[in-house]
Parts: structure tokens; C-alpha cells; sequence
């Protein structure tokens, strides 16, 4: 079995592998990247009317013969392990009879992006993978295992062929509110493992406020139970564990979660995935509209779930009648500052930001700053700490373990046992 990294060797984002056999080739995961070769923030703005032949030379495309849509297939699958962008963005460029294996709620959370985002991503040839079951592709065996991670529905992989055993870790986290996946991994893994390809994007940046999610729920609770002006929360619509936390806040301050039609729309699809997931019509929910969204929902999904959102909407009016009763997700776009300006007196206001705080702008602090709002940031990272990276590492005990989705690979020899650093398109057999 011969294993390439085509990005992911020395950074976090654009992740990419390929793995083969004399009969099969798959892709492990096909993201976008997050920052150029310069380590400068990638502009997705760059993808903009160039061909696959101008994206390969700048290096944004890795040079995979059979992978493109303007070449002879030369691919027969692609896994992804979860819906960030950073893992599943550039999947635009490739063949289109190429099917493209995810879990359900990734397949949701796609198909969501792709209705609702500027990025206008083609719908891939998505096929579910049952997490419950082992996958044929040629002569290679896929075993997908669902893990704990800030996307919904993450998957980790068990790729076998050849005699040869490689698990892949994916994104994942030990801290979340499926840390029972970590723990049964752990203390059931898969054996005989030749290779472990296992992220660590927390290396480097160790330290965050709060350890879990569940101190996430309450750091958030305690905010809302001592304020007297209304309660801006900045987290991504697609983090339900997050979402859950500041539901969870809201029902045990007897707070209002107010959520956008888009974040409705995703808690409804997701609702195919699990029943436990908080939705639009459950009590102390609200949904607050804007017309573009409302546009996009009637004109791309259906007017009539448009209207039974209409069920629970909610006024500017009726929030500024007792302000300190209303936690109104948000984000920082051009949106915000109209909502702010409807807002009776929203000075005092806090922004409960709970995101990674390298999202978080100078710009955007001198803007809170000058209109008196007061930034809290209540967050736990969707990755493993280096503990969780530890006794995850021990618990398979590879042959060898390739650091991956990090820009501190030459930290894991001191970390981890028989480590081996590659670099981005190195091939190595197993």
C-alpha cells in the first residue's frame, strides 16, 4: 500500500492524502486551504475564474493524475472525514463520476453550505457512509468511526489493504459533548495499526478559558443570568454542539435563544441525523428573519418551510421590550451593525464570542469598543489537547505515526513514539 500527503504535512487546512494499491486509488479528504505557501490567510477569492491548470501552478490544486474533471478518471473514490471546508472546499475541481463518501450529517451540512454560501459548490456525487458498516472500494476496505469534534457527524477512518493497516485520524477532541466516542476509542482501539495519521492542531497553542463543552454551557449561563441588555452570541451555525450548549444555557436562565433562518435550516436537516438536536419550534426558541436568507430558503428549498418558520418569528420590537431576555446568535458581517442600530440603548450589550479567537479582528474589537459593547469570549477548541493527543497515540501504538493537519510536526518526536515527519507529495510504501 503506498501512501502520498499532498498537503497537510506542515499545516493546518487543505488536508489531502492519497492512498494506493496496484488495483485502487482513493483521496482522503480534499479541503481548502487556510493559508498560502507564505503562511498568509488563504483568500478563497483566489479560486475566482482560474482553471485547474492555473490552481495547480500556484499550488492551491496538488498534482494528482486522474483526480480533475479535464482528465481520464484516474480516481475511484474520496472519503471525508468531516464538513469544514478546510477538509471537503476544493472538491469543485474534481471528476464528476468520482463518488465522494461521507457520513450523513456531513452529506447535510454540504448540501446546506452549497445553498446558502457564496462559495457556489457544485453537488458532489455524494454517497452516505453507514458508520455501523465496512466499505469496499477495489481491493481496499474503508471502517469509518465516528469521533468527537466540533463538526457534526466527524468520522475517522481504518483504511486496510495489502496486508497493511493505516488509520486516519481525521479532526477530533476528547472534550466535547461525545466524549464517549474518545473514550470507547481509546479504550477499545483498533490493533495492529502500521500507521497512524493523526492530526495535531493544537500544538502550539495549548491553552484555551474553558477545558469542555460543558464549561462552555455554563460559563455562557452565567453570563446570561447577570445581564441587563440582550446577549449577542458569535459561534458557526453548523457547531451543534455549541448551538446545544446555548440552548441548554438559555432553558436553565429562562433566556430566548433567537437563531437565523439559516441555522434553523440547519437544525432542520440535521434533525434526519438525530432527534435530540434542538429545533426551531422547541420552547424558548425564536427566529429572527432576514431577507435574503428568507429569499434563498423560498426560491432554492421551499416556500413552505419559509412559512412555518413564520410560526416562531420574532420582532426587533418585541426583543427591545426586555432585552436582557434574548440571546441572539450573530456574526460579524454586514448584518450585524443593522441589527445593533435597531437595538434600543445597546450600549453594555456583551458579545458572548465563541469562536477561535484568530477569527476575532482588531477591526472588529475598535468597533465594539466605540459602540460600547462588551466582548466575552466563552470557548473550547473543536481539537485535542495534547493529553487527549497522547493517549490517543498510545492507545493504537502504531508502527509509526505521521503528524498531519499541523503546523508543529517537528514537536511530535519529543511528544509521541516512532514518529515519522514527512514532507507535502513524499510517497512512502506501508
Amino acid at each position: 500500500m503506498k501512501l502520498i500527503i499532498h498537503r497537510g504535512t506542515h499545516e493546518i487546512g487543505g488536508t489531502c492524502v492519497e492512498i494506493s494499491t496496484d488495483k485502487t486509488r482513493i483521496i482522503v479528504d480534499f479541503g481548502m486551504p487556510l493559508v498560502t505557501p507564505q503562511k498568509e490567510s488563504f483568500d478563497s477569492k483566489t479560486l475566482i475564474g482560474k482553471t485547474i491548470e492555473d490552481l495547480k501552478g500556484l499550488h492551491i490544486l496538488p498534482e494528482i493524475q486522474g483526480f480533475y474533471k479535464n482528465e481520464l478518471r484516474g480516481i475511484d473514490a474520496v472519503l471525508i472525514s468531516h464538513a469544514h471546508l478546510d477538509h471537503y472546499g476544493l472538491l469543485n475541481y474534481i471528476h464528476p463520476d468520482i463518488p465522494v463518501y461521507m457520513s450523513q450529517g456531513a452529506q447535510e451540512l454540504v448540501e446546506v453550505s452549497r445553498i446558502f454560501t457564496p462559495n457556489k459548490l457544485n453537488k458532489p456525487n455524494a454517497k452516505v457512509i453507514d458508520y455501523r458498516k465496512s466499505l469496499e472500494i477495489g481491493d481496499i476496505k474503508v471502517t469509518p468511526y465516528t469521533v468527537d469534534h466540533s463538526a457534526f457527524d466527524a468520522l475517522a477512518f481504518l483504511i486496510e489493504a495489502d496486508g497493511k493497516r493505516i488509520f486516519y485520524s481525521g479532526d477530533f477532541r476528547g472534550h466535547g459533548r461525545k466524549s464517549k466516542l474518545f473514550t470507547k476509542m481509546i479504550s477499545r482501539p483498533p490493533k495492529n495499526i502500521d500507521c497512524l495519521l493523526m492530526e495535531g492542531s493544537t500544538l502550539g497553542r495549548e491553552e484555551w478559558l474553558y477545558k469542555d463543552e460543558l464549561e462552555v454551557e455554563k460559563g455562557i449561563g452565567e453570563i446570561l443570568r447577570s445581564v441587563d441588555n440582550i446577549t449577542f452570541l458569535f459561534a458557526s451555525s453548523q457547531n451543534i454542539d455549541r448551538l446545544v450548549s446555548a440552548y441548554k444555557a438559555c432553558l436553565k436562565t429562562d433566556t430566548v435563544f433567537v437563531i437565523d433562518i439559516y441555522t434553523a435550516y440547519v437544525l432542520d436537516r440535521l434533525s434526519k441525523v438525530s432527534k435530540h438536536i434542538p429545533q426551531f419550534n422547541w420552547k424558548n426558541m425564536r427566529v429572527k428573519f432576514f431577507q435574503n436568507q428568507a429569499t434563498t430558503l423560498a426560491d432554492k428549498v421551499s416556500k413552505k418551510l419559509l412559512y412555518s418558520y413564520n410560526s416562531k418569528k420574532i420582532e426587533i420590537e418585541e426583543i427591545n421590550k426586555s432585552k436582557n431576555k434574548f440571546l441572539m446568535l450573530a456574526r460579524d458581517n454586514s448584518i450585524f451593525p443593522r441589527i445593533l442600530k435597531a437595538i434600543a440603548d445597546p450600549k453594555g450589550a456583551k458579545i458572548i464570542y465563541s469562536m477561535w479567537d484568530g477569527y476575532l479582528t482588531d477591526e472588529f474589537k475598535k468597533f465594539c469598543e466605540d459602540k460600547g459593547l462588551v466582548i466575552e469570549e466563552v470557548h473550547t477548541s473543536g481539537h485535542a489537547t495534547i493529553k487527549d493527543l497522547k493517549a490517543f497515540a498510545r492507545a493504537l501504538n502504531p508502527k509509526m505515526l505521521i503528524p498531519i493537519h499541523t503546523f508543529e510536526p517537528d514537536k511530535y518526536p519529543s511528544l509521541f513514539d516512532k514518529v515519522r515527519v514527512l514532507e507535502d507529495g513524499e510517497a512512502i510504501e506501508l
